[in-house]
């Protein structure tokens, strides 16, 4: 008879078998704090961006973080001074992390991501030499980019530059010593102003970064991802034109470009959408929000520095918008940008944090 019959035999009838010797093959049990470790890391790294549009915490984040920001800028609007209102940066700031609340508010109530700061695109940051690598190529980009649109702005004839007098530096400087009194600028002439502001935009980039990042964890942390179901161009210009929509308290009080109607909104969606769609990559293409904070710090810098190029008295606010960064030079020379990317197939690529995810047993 088989052994193997005489083994089932003895089974059957109580007859105890002789343990059977570990083969080559046989493994031990994997133990708990080993079930655990791969549980826990399996959590960490598995894929964390949403399958489907949720849109019921789309909707509530877009709520919250534009109801907010009216509520942030309303002593703005009942004191009747608007954008002269002292405590105006105050409230400008407030109003810049209304996007986090919302995420803020969604997150814990509506969607709850397997992990939280890998939704936000806070972390984990690996590989660290591609996220501090992207951020070191946008702080430079960004703080650039301003710069050579009032250039080209200058070139189509839309603004004059004062690069002789530097009109507009001389006028700041003139509002500093109004404000600090006799002495207040030290005897500092405008082109050491303007030399002055130049070498410190980096620096400021990252200061005004601190600002910037409440917006960023909303509109590119968690809006875009979970947009993303939808294609990445629609998540892309959708988040666009909400951002530039979001900046309505201030934009309809002249912040800008000088129009208190529509055609600031309409403005803003022109610049917001393009910038967005950057920002939005920037995202997307390193799975960290930081290289979209740093550069929507440089941005605000980089912008606010080449106002001291231009001729105070040749352009009033909305020529001076228009032939910006902030107007058609900027739109321009963004969409460039854009299709650079797109170009150097860089546009589709897409990463994720830390290590690939691996399920458990290959791990």
């Amino acid at each position: 008879m088989p052994e193997h019959h005489e083994e089932g035999q003895r089974a059957a009838s109580g007859i105890p078998t002789a343990p059977v010797a570990p083969t080559a093959s046989t493994e031990p049990a994997p133990s708990r704090d080993w079930v655990r470790e791969q549980a826990e890391r399996n959590a960490r790294y598995a894929p964390i961006l949403p399958e489907r549009v949720r849109w019921r915490a789309v909707v509530i984040f877009v709520v919250v973080a534009m109801g907010l920001a009216w509520v942030a800028c309303l002593p703005l609007w009942l004191s009747g001074e608007g954008l002269g209102h002292p405590l105006f940066q105050i409230f400008a700031v407030l109003m810049m992390y209304t996007p986090t609340i919302a995420a803020a508010v969604v997150i814990v109530g509506v969607d709850r991501p397997a992990s939280i700061p890998r939704r936000l695109g806070l972390g984990p940051l690996r590989p660290f030499g591609r996220t501090i690598g992207m951020s070191a190529a946008t702080l430079f980009a960004f703080a650039v980019l301003p710069f050579a649109a009032v250039f080209l702005g200058a070139a189509l004839g839309m603004i004059q530059l004062d690069l002789e007098h530097l009109s507009a530096a001389q006028a700041q400087l003139q509002q500093i010593e109004a404000q600090a009194g006799p002495g207040g600028t030290a005897g500092m002439t405008p082109q050491m102003l303007l030399l002055v502001s130049i070498a410190a935009v980096p620096i400021n980039a990252l200061v005004s970064s601190a600002a910037a990042f409440g917006e960023e964890l909303g509109w590119r942390g968690w809006l875009v991802p979970n947009l993303l179901p939808l294609g990445r161009w629609p998540a892309l210009l959708i988040s666009g034109v909400i951002w530039a929509l979001w900046h309505a308290p201030i934009i309809l009080l002249g912040y800008n470009f000088g129009y208190t109607d529509a055609r600031g909104l309409a403005l803003m969606i022109g610049f917001c959408v393009p910038l967005g769609v950057l920002l939005g990559w920037l995202r997307l293409r390193t799975a960290s929000v930081w290289p979209a904070v740093v550069g929507h710090g440089a941005v605000n810098t980089a912008t606010g520095t080449t106002l001291l190029l231009l001729h105070v008295d040749a352009q009033d606010v909305q020529q001076a918008s228009l032939g910006t960064f902030l107007g058609i030079p900027g739109w321009i020379l963004m969409a460039a940008v854009v299709l650079l990317i797109v170009a150097l197939g860089q546009f589709r690529k897409q990463a994720e944090p830390g290590v690939p995810w691996k399920p458990a047993h290959e791990a």
